[in-house]
């Protein structure tokens, strides 16, 4: 079943807040987070969802109702944030596209990105591929990120130098990026997946 964004919207919340807190949330909190003024439109949207099947009530912390998501409505879906080249260094572009992932990689501070090029194709990272990024701003030495050289964007694996850092594709048809302690440089987080349509 196709909910509706407001719905789907609803659903989310109450599933992300649920894997932060390891509890679902009070409707209070979800007029809250939601910014929903009425908590008799919280009532509404729970009273729909789970005569559509979605949501279930069932008794929670301290003995109140608890709201649970019915395991086939659950949504790992990451934010899509563009394009990243595995090649020569491209700009990332923000759009407003999702992309669903297995639970095993869904996490609140992992994003998407596609793949352009076929720099890293010895790691497996083809043209075309979806790669699941941590965001984080530090890596080991060795690997696979996205890097940030004077405000554009590649995928590649990372070594620290004492001089400055190498950026080495996985492809001998290209080269080494090296970055100067002068350049502008910052990780924007690490490989934690791959994701490939099969047409």
């Amino acid at each position: 079943m196709l909910l509706s964004p407001k719905k789907q919207q609803f659903v989310d919340f109450i599933q992300n807040f649920t894997r932060r807190q390891g509890r679902a949330p009070t409707f209070v909190e979800i007029s809250e987070g939601l910014s929903i003024r009425s908590l008799g439109t919280v009532n509404w949207y729970v009273n729909e969802l789970e005569k559509e099947g979605v949501l279930k009530r069932m008794k929670g912390y301290n003995g109140k109702r608890a709201l649970s998501i019915l395991e086939q409505h659950m949504h790992n879906t990451l934010p899509l944030l563009g394009l990243i080249t595995a090649g020569y260094p491209l700009e990332v572009f923000e759009t407003r596209e999702t992309i669903d992932v297995p639970s095993h990689l869904f996490h609140l501070d992992n994003y998407a990105l596609k793949v352009s090029g076929n720099s890293m194709i010895e790691d497996n990272i083809q043209d075309g591929d979806f790669v699941v990024i941590r965001k984080v701003e530090d890596a080991d030495s060795g690997q696979t990120v996205v890097a940030y050289v004077n405000g554009e964007a590649t995928l590649k694996r990372y070594y620290p130098k004492s001089n400055g850092v190498e950026l080495h594709p996985r492809n001998p048809e290209y080269n080494i990026i090296y970055v100067s302690p002068e350049d502008d440089f910052k990780i924007g987080g690490i490989v934690k997946g791959l994701i490939r349509e099969y047409h």
